[in-house]
């Protein structure tokens, strides 16, 4: 009977864990079309070209992020005439909290905005020539891969549902991002040094990327900080670029490639070297976290780096004078200059013959 009643209990639990389970999948399909119909709705309203091009960020729930996509959606508009232009998320976190207004109480607005996969049907389904999908991601890692794998999915007819032949005739492009080549190293940095030459004369101006850990470093993009640190200090050994996820290239690398340097003291200027000035820029580089800890309570984890203390906090911890004064709270988009390289890719975007092995080559 004891038996009976434990087969029982796991016969109900699996019952019951199959209702939510289907009523989970329900509300996922419910959001699906919801989204979906959201889309379609604002292109059939905004419409007025037959070629578009969808720029497409990670994503990020701050205001000021907003802006920086609001101009450069107008400066994208002012650049391609012939073009309808829109905004879009790869991460479906960002999704989630813009839209339900993560930063309003410090005045955010609340934001909707889709991903890709949405943008991609719907412009299939208004018919659209040419569809240009412009990667805002600064280095060619793991979230450009994503956008790859977007336009895979769409040109592959993966639901279905669009026309084959319109499939056969569309012509997809894709930009590539700020630093996908070496020249772009070289152009970005040059452009870095017209913009911040005098404060590189006064102190450290140190920059923070994103990087991908190594599992996730995706055409080996890491590299391109590294390169563009080359390329800074042919203008100044006061420039520095770092990470927040690139073994290697932490706070601590970077702090220690300032020593070797011979640089112990003055002042470091921190900038965030991403499309967008939100979450890591404002809580990783310039925010308050660690800021009661002392160089000798560091605890290192297995990569070297310290957890849950700003690179504010470090450097000023360090013996630099690193405070809000020293903070360049601005992110890439908000720099005309900077943009303007991802202009330039999307002018050379090219069309994509064979979309799987063209972007995945075989080693």
């Amino acid at each position: 009977m004891k038996r009976f009643r434990v087969i029982l209990a796991a016969m109900i639990a699996v019952a019951g864990f199959s209702f939510i389970s289907c009523d989970k999948e329900k509300d996922e399909s419910n959001n699906y079309t919801r989204y979906q119909d959201a889309v379609d709705s604002q292109i059939k309203n905004d419409k007025k070209n037959d070629k578009v091009i969808l720029l497409v960020a990670f994503g990020s729930t701050w205001q000021q992020a907003f802006n920086a996509f609001d101009a450069t959606k107008a400066a994208y508009q002012k650049a391609f005439p012939g073009y309808d232009i829109y905004v879009s998320y790869s991460s479906a976190i960002c999704i989630n909290r813009a839209a339900a207004g993560e930063h309003k109480n410090e005045g955010a607005e609340v934001r909707n905005y889709y991903a890709p996969n949405f943008w991609l049907h719907g412009f299939g389904s208004a018919q659209y020539k040419e569809i240009v999908v412009q990667s805002l991601q600064v280095i060619p890692g793991e979230e450009f891969t994503r956008v790859i794998n977007y336009i895979k999915d769409f040109a592959n007819n993966s639901l279905g549902d669009i026309d084959d032949e319109y499939l056969s005739k569309v012509t997809i492009k894709l930009g590539l991002p700020l630093l996908a080549e070496e020249k772009d190293v070289k152009k970005v940095a040059k452009t870095i040094n017209d913009l911040y030459k005098s404060v590189a004369a006064e102190g450290v101006v140190a920059f923070m990327g994103h990087g991908n850990p190594d599992s996730y470093d995706t055409y080996k993009a890491n590299v391109r900080y590294n390169e563009l640190e080359e390329e800074l200090q042919k203008y100044s050994p006061n420039y520095f670029v770092g990470t927040v996820d690139a073994p290697e290239n932490y706070k601590v690398q970077v702090l220690e490639r300032m020593k070797e340097a011979g640089i112990t003291k003055g002042k470091v200027y921190l900038h965030p070297l991403m499309s967008i000035a939100g979450d890591h820029a404002h809580n990783d580089m310039g925010g308050d976290d660690g800021e009661d800890m002392k160089p000798a309570d560091y605890e290192y984890n297995d990569e070297g780096e310290i957890e849950d203390l700003s690179w504010k906090c470090y450097f000023s911890q360090n013996g630099y004078t690193c405070n809000e004064s020293t903070l360049i709270m601005k992110g890439l988009l908000e720099v005309e200059a900077i943009r303007n390289v991802w202009v330039e890719h999307t002018k050379a975007a090219e069309t994509l013959e064979d979309y799987y092995h063209s972007m995945f080559p075989e080693d």
